[in-house]
Formats: structure tokens, sequence, C-alpha cells
């Protein structure tokens, strides 16, 4: 069989621990046996980003500003414990956190649908997409574990000498300190993305923070998307019959929990990290979501939105079998060759991912799938192991 061609390379960044196992089974198993495949490769595994001192995970976001798409394996953000593990330099920030920011980009995360797992939101009957803000709050933070009695202020010094200096808390003893920070640039990027997305699928946007609790910092968000949506946008939202909303985060999900589905829900960075993986295990699995990150510019970057899969990795070390689902890391690959054979012009390709979503969703539809879907599948099934599950899909495919 002739394979399939690419013209351009995808930027392939590697990962950890299980997913990483997976990358390399998905790539031998449902790709290079069907396609040419181009890659410009990075190593963003643990131990190559603590031997570049991180040096890695910067050329990676630089390729993908350069060729376009990207398609990224699951990585680890170091704690403590991974500290002593790995032996590192450094506690390293997230590699998402460090591509995000340097893409200016917002992740988009939609489950992925299967008949015979309902979900666990009896409402829900559409998918509800996640745009998650891909800059700023806790993720380019600053903290001080403060030592005792003092004052912690806050202190903007500008460029001309003017100061802004004001008391964050009068301490009496030991505490924490937390400071972050976001860019209207960056927050104008996240609303432009999140209004051409809705007005590209069609779908009602909802946007939501606390603006009551913090009236400067959280605020902002809000005043800058109203006025760019009064401004840019609500003449098209109104004539595609979609609509635009912001309400607090509280009342959010009181009203995405007693809806039916079918809009992007926005939020801010930390929001939608945790309301994404929300909206997934209300679904079925975290292991069924797409996620894209998308810059203003039109560079995308395509991964599973699921971690690294730590305890199945460790079983795997003991030569022990795992049935870990990769639904969400297939995708992954199958999102970012069909946007390079769109960008490309390569319809073959872009076939060939469609091809390879559907015998995916067919092995699962026919009752053939890893255990976590088992264990929420109704009517009778088979739970395999991963690589099991992997060879049934090639075999559809075959």
């Amino acid at each position: 069989m002739q394979k399939i061609q690419m013209t351009t390379p995808l930027v392939e960044m590697d990962g950890d621990e299980m997913t990483r196992i997976l990358w390399a089974d998905i790539k031998d198993m449902l790709i290079l046996p069907f396609v040419d495949l181009k890659t410009e490769y990075y190593d963003l595994g643990l131990p190559h980003r603590d031997e570049t001192r991180d040096q890695v995970t910067i050329d990676s976001a630089e390729a993908t500003k350069k060729y376009g798409v990207a398609v990224k394996c699951a990585t680890i953000t170091p704690n403590a414990q991974r500290m002593t593990e790995y032996n590192l330099h450094e506690m390293w920030k997230s590699p998402n956190g460090t591509i995000r920011a340097m893409l200016d980009g917002t992740v988009f995360r939609a489950p992925i649908l299967v008949k015979g797992v309902h979900p666990t939101v009896r409402t829900w009957e559409k998918p509800i997409t996640i745009a998650r803000h891909a800059y700023g709050d806790v993720y380019r933070n600053t903290e001080i574990k403060v030592p005792g009695a003092g004052k912690a202020e806050l202190v903007f010094t500008g460029e001309d000498g003017q100061e802004i200096r004001q008391t964050v808390f009068q301490f009496k003893g030991p505490g924490i300190l937390q400071g972050v920070h976001n860019l209207d640039a960056s927050i104008a990027s996240f609303a432009h993305a999140c209004f051409q997305y809705a007005l590209s699928v069609k779908q009602d946007l909802w946007f939501s923070t606390k603006d009551t609790i913090s009236k400067t910092y959280d605020h902002n968000f809000k005043d800058i998307f109203q006025e760019i949506y009064d401004k840019d946008y609500k003449a098209a939202f109104e004539a595609a019959g979609i609509e635009y909303f912001y309400t607090l985060i509280d009342d959010a999900v009181a009203r995405v929990v007693r809806s039916k589905g079918g809009f992007i829900w926005a939020c801010k960075n930390y929001d939608g990290d945790v309301m994404s993986d929300m909206v997934a295990t209300a679904f079925g699995s975290l292991a069924m979501m797409t996620s894209v990150l998308v810059s203003p510019d039109g560079k995308f970057e395509y991964e599973a939105a699921h971690g690294t899969v730590t305890r199945h990795y460790y079983r795997h070390l003991k030569g022990e079998e795992t049935s870990t689902n990769p639904v969400a890391t297939i995708f992954a690959w199958s999102g970012a060759l069909r946007k390079r054979g769109e960008l490309d012009h390569l319809p073959d390709l872009c076939a060939f991912a469609d091809k390879l979503e559907k015998a995916t969703i067919d092995t699962i539809e026919s009752g053939v799938m890893t255990k976590d879907l088992a264990l929420l599948w109704e009517g009778e099934c088979t739970a395999i192991n991963s690589k099991q599950f992997l060879q049934a899909i090639a075999d559809r495919l075959n």
C-alpha cells in the first residue's frame, strides 16, 4: 500500500510516563503504516527538559510558530516529590504553560462522545466545549513563604518612576503569599479567539469570572470581553442566531449542570483547568477529551487533556499489564494530521484523520474498549489492554 504523503512536518513533542509508552505505540501501529510521517521531534520528557534546562520546551514552541501545527504528548509538571524522584536541577514550570504563553493561545477542550457511555449529568445531550485562557493566573505566579510577622505590599513602579503601593496583609505570624498577573493584550486575544470559534461552530458562548469579589482583576476580563463583543462581534452573533452572555462562575456552574450542553464555556486559566476535567469526567472519562491550543495568528497545538497516567506507568515498569485509554492521544494525532492536511491542501491526509477517528469510535461502539470505559459501559462489552485496543483499531483501519 502506498503511504499518504506529507509536505510540511508536524512539530512532535514527546512526553512522559505511560502516555510516552502509548505515544510510540500509536505511531507504530496506527500512523506509520499508513502515512509517510514527517515531524520535527522534540523530547519534552522530564529528564531531557532538565538536561536542557527547559530550553527544549522553548525550542518546541518556536518550532510551532514556524510550522504552524504541533502535536504534544502529556508531560509532567514537577513538584517536590518529582524533584527527588528525577534528581532535577530545578522545579521546572509546566511545559503547557510555557508553550501557551509563547503562542498567546486559547485552549479549546471538548468531550469525545460514544454511544453506550452516557453523561452522569442526565440533562446533558450535546458536548460542552471549555475555552480556557492560556496565560497568567497561578501558572505565571510568584510565591513567598512568609516566615513571621510583617507587612506584605503590592508595589508597581512605572517606567516613568510613578509608584503604586497597596498593603496586601499585615501578618502577625507565618503564612503564605502569592502574586498573579495578566495582560490586557492576552485577554483580548482570548476574547477574539472565543468569539471567532463560537461563530465558526455556531454555538452560544458563555463567559464567567468572579468580578463581584475580584473587582479589578476579574472585572478587567469582563470589561474587555464586553468591549470587544460590542465593537466587533455583536452583529455577527445576532446574524448567526447565537448568544454571548457573561455570568458569575458560581452561577455558570449551576447553569451548566442543568443545561442540555451544546455551547462553549469560556473560563480563566485556572477555572478552565479545573472545569475541563469536571466536564470530561461527567461526560465519561478524562481520556475522552480533545484539546487544541489556538493562537491568534492561526497556529495549532493538539494534545490530550489528561496527565501522564503515573499509576499505570509504575505498574508497567513492574511488567504488569495495563488497560490505559489512548483515545485522547489518538485524537491529538488525528487533529494535528487533519489540520496539517487542511493547511497544505492534502485531502488524503484529512481523510485519513477522519478514518482514524471513526475506527477508534467504531471499535468502542462495537463493545471493545479499555477498562475505564468498560466500567461506564451500558450493556455487554469486552475490556482489553492498551496494546490489544490499539490493535483492534488498526485492524479496522486495515
